[in-house]
């Protein structure tokens, strides 16, 4: 006899937990509203059915997946991100709620032209593109893998015609001015990789995660860069780490911009470092 709904996630949470999960109930019904092909929400609305055989082998792969502390985006291969949904993959970061932080940031100044070097996923300039109904943009990133992501994104939001992506290291494939840069740079100095979460460490892409010995390398790139990209005025916008805000705003000032300064997320942690090019 088939289990129920109900059985499967009390089960499956039992062993997540038994796994180290931190949140084993909630991802379970993540879970399984992927295996029924469902919205997350609706799950509870099914809990009396008996799962029939083909969601319960799609359920028990996902379970053994995330029992070896992959991702539940990169099972489900989406994750939600300022209201809209993005398919990731682990090519690319997993977008977190922080970094919407910066979305924020860059929604409370003008532009009409925005440039997103490393854009990953492509979840921060699809979702400036979406929010500003008359701006185009560009994404950048060394990774093709990544950038197909971002394409295959672009496309299901119904933004390819205004979003165009290229590769090549932070500034190497841009041409012209831009009236706001972003990004979310690698910023984890190397000696702190290894206290990362399984999911984190084993699954994400290490070059989008650190540059290297100090954390501080990418800032340093894109500082460089910024003025000879930016339009008299424009913002450049970065995601720090903990404990970076003073340093990456020396780099900024260090790199001839005005007015650096450091905002916090919803925690109140430093999260967000702006600055603008001489007008």
């Amino acid at each position: 006899m088939s289990p129920t709904v109900q059985a499967a996630l009390t089960d499956a949470a039992a062993r997540l937990r038994a796994a180290g999960i931190a949140s084993p109930r909630t991802d379970a019904r993540h879970l399984m509203a992927h295996a029924l092909g469902i919205a997350p929400g609706r799950v509870t609305l099914h809990l009396h059915d008996p799962l029939a055989a083909d969601p319960v082998a799609r359920f028990e792969a996902a379970l053994a997946d995330r029992a070896a502390h992959r991702p539940v985006a990169q099972i489900t291969g989406r994750r939600s991100f300022w209201g809209r949904d993005f398919r990731v993959s682990g090519d690319v970061l997993d977008p977190r709620p922080e970094t919407e932080t910066l979305v924020a940031q860059a929604l409370g100044v003008s532009f009409a032209r925005v440039l997103d070097l490393g854009t990953g996923s492509g979840c921060i300039l699809l979702t400036l593109l979406a929010e500003r109904g008359a701006a185009t943009g560009l994404g950048t990133d060394v990774s093709e893998a990544a950038l197909a992501v971002a394409r295959d994104n672009a496309a299901r939001l119904g933004l390819a015609g205004r979003a165009g992506f290229a590769a090549g290291d932070w500034y190497a494939p841009v041409e012209g001015r831009f009236d706001l840069v972003v990004s979310n740079p690698p910023y984890i100095a190397a000696a702190e990789m290894a206290g990362l979460s399984p999911e984190v460490a084993r699954w994400e892409p290490h070059g989008a995660l650190s540059p290297g010995p100090d954390g501080l390398a990418a800032y340093r790139s894109i500082a460089g860069g910024a003025r000879a990209h930016l339009s008299p005025g424009g913002w450049l916008m970065v995601e720090i780490g903990a404990g970076q805000g003073a340093a990456v705003a020396a780099i900024l000032r260090e790199a001839g911009l005005e007015g650096a300064a450091c905002h916090p997320d919803m925690d109140g942690r430093n999260r967000i470092a702006v600055a603008r090019a001489p007008c």
